[in-house]
């Protein structure tokens, strides 16, 4: 039995869900970073980097290759980068409605005064 797009797409974005997972995904649209440089730009517990890199490299979202005794990540492929910068614009978008409203409510309230 197959799982319907809905789900899989469900299932996809709760993976996302995580704000180290997000982070890593950001840091990784300028290209391949070993660890050390995702803990030092993360700033968290190496246990919980190598959690959430673990999730995101079973889900196929990044890869891993190691040279010597470092490991660098990169991103699997340009479709996640893509989907990274749409959420930015969406973001943006979202609370540049929100500023607007903002200055609504201020103005409104500075003509009830």
């Amino acid at each position: 039995m197959s799982v319907p797009l809905y789900q899989a797409k469900a299932e996809f974005f709760r993976m996302l869900g995580h704000p180290v997972r997000i982070r890593v995904l950001e840091l990784l649209q300028d290209g391949p970073m070993p660890v050390r440089d995702l803990l030092a730009a993360i700033e968290v517990e190496p246990s919980s980097l190598s959690q959430q890199l673990a999730v995101l490299r079973r889900s196929g979202i990044v890869s891993s290759t190691r040279e010597g005794a470092t490991v660098v990540y990169e991103l699997a492929g340009g479709d996640v980068a893509d989907l990274m910068k749409a959420a930015r614009r969406i973001l943006t978008e979202m609370l540049a409605g929100r500023n607007e409203l903002l200055a609504e409510l201020r103005e409104a309230e500075g003509v009830a005064r």
